[in-house]
């Protein structure tokens, strides 16, 4: 089988296994899911969650984390790690979006990538999410592992990965992809993954 028709499968096999994906970033708005997403780095979703649900609340605009306290800020994102690195991420980036957008959240790849800690997975998150642009496909450790493992690609960064996976993939699916894999790698497909349970086990190549 080639590889799309190989990725065309893979998808359709998760979808039919898996009910719902996730947990994932809970996000309302643009910036809630920008914010969200930088302090996902090293982090579980599950414990941003119960960081966001105090901090959108009293973030609830641009202006609001580039006019915050950074040691007040350090204290409220403590539990997710890296906590000086990601206050300064959302209060730079909320000066650049104050100064720069107009308080909203930019529409491009360009200039996203103008913000403090934004890489280009997250902007592709951000874009695909929050404006329905599927500009390129995130790779994060599970897409990156799992398409390894399939067989799909042998590439050696998460960035030349998601060139390759963004031409097997059909761009409306981008999302779809990123969340299934996430889940099957995190039920199955782990570090040591659980191959005899595996929906996947005839067309994965196990590139372990």
């Amino acid at each position: 089988m080639e590889k799309k028709k190989i990725a065309q499968e893979v998808l359709k096999r998760l979808k039919r296994t898996y009910q719902k994906t996730g947990p994932f970033v809970e996000w309302s708005t643009p910036l809630e899911l920008l914010v969200g997403t930088i302090l996902s780095a090293q982090c579980t979703d599950v414990r941003v969650n119960m960081v966001t649900k105090k901090l959108f609340q009293k973030y609830t605009t641009s202006a609001d984390y580039a006019k915050a306290r950074i040691t007040t800020l350090e204290k409220e994102i403590y539990s997710t790690g890296f906590y000086h690195t990601k206050a300064k991420a959302l209060k730079e980036s909320g000066k650049i979006i104050e100064k720069n957008f107009n308080g909203e959240v930019p529409h491009t790849l360009e200039e996203l990538l103008t913000l403090r800690g934004v890489s280009i997975k997250t902007a592709y998150l951000v874009l695909s999410k929050a404006y329905g642009k599927n500009v390129g496909l995130a790779v994060d450790t599970h897409v990156f592992r799992l398409c390894k493992r399939i067989g799909l690609s042998s590439a050696k960064t998460p960035e030349k990965m998601s060139e390759e996976m963004s031409k097997i993939v059909v761009a409306r699916h981008y999302v779809e992809w990123n969340e299934y894999l996430i889940t099957h790698g995190r039920a199955i497909c782990g570090r040591v993954p659980k191959c005899d349970t595996c929906v996947l086990n005839d067309i994965c190549k196990k590139n372990i």
